[in-house]
Order: structure tokens, then sequence, then C-alpha cells
């Protein structure tokens, strides 16, 4: 219907009611869009200028010689092979790839990058603070910094679940990259409070260090499993904490400080989260035929 006054139809007014100078219709493209794009890209060369510093490579300390060597891989008993952190390569290659990705025209005005973007810049400012808290041996301070990286990987993660990639390329750079950030920082996460806990002398309430080690490779385990499950067996964060708890079972079956129990412990969750991810996959795959067979679309979000 024609508005006699204006001309314009309802779908236009509709249109036009949802949109403002700060948020635009759907599709239309914002200064606020550029910006996003640009703090991204600036956030993601500001990570990577700070994984330089944490290497070493710009003249400060290795993360693992930093802070007293308290995060080093003979650190605790949860701590990772030093081998572990060769996964960083990967991760801050994904990132950048990211950071050009989503400043393609193509991605400007999609409503998908629209919401991730602030939170994966989020988490690569938040991934240099954790570096300079370490190379400042400012210890205590690094765990509420990678707890926040963690929430907010979380968020990213559940957002790249609600809203589905519209292509191979986007899945790959975009949900691959945060996927396999989110699953090495759930294992780092726990490295790190069980390094400051040492490191302030924590005696674990009289209980066998072992104890407690088993019980966090468990936790990780546990945290694993539940994101195979929640998000149908998607195969990037599996790898990355899986990679994390291998290399904890490869330092405390080689390496000292040795621990026969820790090592079990963390084979088997990295089984128990391997199952479980491919245990998800063939349901979702079932899923996806069963909804085909249906004649509905697979590629359309489950309800269930």
């Amino acid at each position: 219907m024609t508005n006699e006054r204006t001309g314009s139809t309802a779908p236009e007014r509709a249109a036009g009611a949802s949109a403002s100078p700060d948020r635009p219709a759907s599709g239309a493209p914002s200064g606020n869009d550029l910006t996003r794009q640009l703090v991204v890209a600036i956030s993601a060369v500001i990570a990577v200028v700070g994984s330089f510093i944490g290497s070493g490579a710009a003249g400060g300390q290795q993360v693992q010689d930093a802070a007293g060597g308290a995060l080093g891989a003979d650190a605790t008993l949860v701590a990772p092979g030093g081998g572990a952190f060769s996964i960083w390569s990967l991760i801050y290659f994904g990132l950048l790839a990211y950071a050009v990705w989503q400043f393609l025209p193509a991605q400007r005005t999609d409503e998908r990058h629209r919401r991730l973007g602030p939170w994966v810049a989020a988490s690569l400012l938040l991934n240099a603070a954790w570096i300079l808290s370490i190379q400042f041996d400012l210890l205590w301070l690094s765990v509420p910094v990678i707890a926040a990286l963690l929430v907010v990987l979380v968020v990213a993660f559940r957002i790249g679940l609600a809203l589905r990639p519209k292509s191979m390329i986007d899945a790959l750079v975009t949900d691959g990259t945060i996927g396999l950030y989110l699953g090495w920082v759930t294992v780092a996460t726990i490295a790190n409070i069980a390094a400051v806990l040492v490191a302030a002398g924590f005696d674990g309430f009289g209980l066998p260090p072992e104890t407690w080690s088993v019980t966090l490779v468990a936790v990780a385990g546990l945290v694993g499993m539940a994101l195979a499950v929640w998000d149908r067996g998607r195969i990037a964060p599996t790898l990355s904490l899986t990679w994390g708890l291998a290399w904890i079972a490869v330092a405390r079956l080689t390496d000292e400080p040795s621990s026969v129990v820790t090592g079990i412990a963390a084979i088997i969750a990295v089984v128990a989260v391997l199952l479980t991810t491919v245990a998800m996959r063939i349901v979702a795959m079932r899923g996806a035929g069963w909804r085909h067979a249906a004649g509905r679309d697979p590629s359309a979000p489950s309800t269930h």
C-alpha cells in the first residue's frame, strides 16, 4: 500500500523506521562499518607486535622464560611441553587472514562480521595485554586477562555458531581461526592459573600435586567434550585443545617434573574429546541428511 502523502510503500517505511545514521538498514554501509574494520585490522597488528615481543625477537624475553620461568614447560604438572607453543604461529596467521578477510568490501555490511568484529578486536588486544603482563612480571595480572580473553572468545564462538558462514572461505578463515584460538586458550588458562598458584606458594590444601594436576586435566577434557557437544563436532577447537593436552602428556612423560599419572590422564582426556567430537560430527551429518530427505535445506540451522 502506498502512503498518499509520501508516496512510499509499507516495506519502504518499515525499512526506514529500522534504519538510523548509527545503524543503517541491513546491507547499507555506514561509517561504523569502516571503523569496525579498521579497529580489527589495527588490533591484529598490535597483537602480532606483542607476539614478537613474547617470542623474544623484539628484545623481550620469551614467554616461558619471563616472570621467573613461571610459565615454562617444567614449572607445573599441567604445563604443556615447549613444542605446544608452535600453534601460536597458526593462530596468528589465521588472525591476520581474518583481519584482511573482514576488511574486504563484501564483509563491510555483513551482519555476521558486524557482530564478530568488536569481539575479535577485544581478543587481540587482550592477547597483547597478556603478553605485556608476563613481560613486566605481573604474573597475578595475567589470570584476569586470560580469563577475560577466554570469555570473549566464547562469545565470538557463539556468534559464529548462530550466524552461519556464507562461504567455505569464511568458514575456514573466521570459524577455523576462532575455534583454534578458543581451544588453545582453554588449555592455556588452566596452565596459567596453575602457574600463578605455584608461584604464589599455594600448597594445594595439603593434597598431593598430582591430585590437582589430574583434576585440572579432567576439567580441560570436560570443557573440550562440552564444546564438541555445543558446536556439534567442529574440528578446529578440538584440534587445538587436544594439541595442548597432548603436549601436557608429552611433558609429563618425557620431561621434568615427571608424572606418569598426569600424563596418562592427559592422554585419556585427548581420546575422550576426540571421540566426543567424532560422535557429534556423525550426529550432525545424519541430522543434515534427515532434513534433506524431509525436503528441508540441509544448510539451514537446526531448531533442535
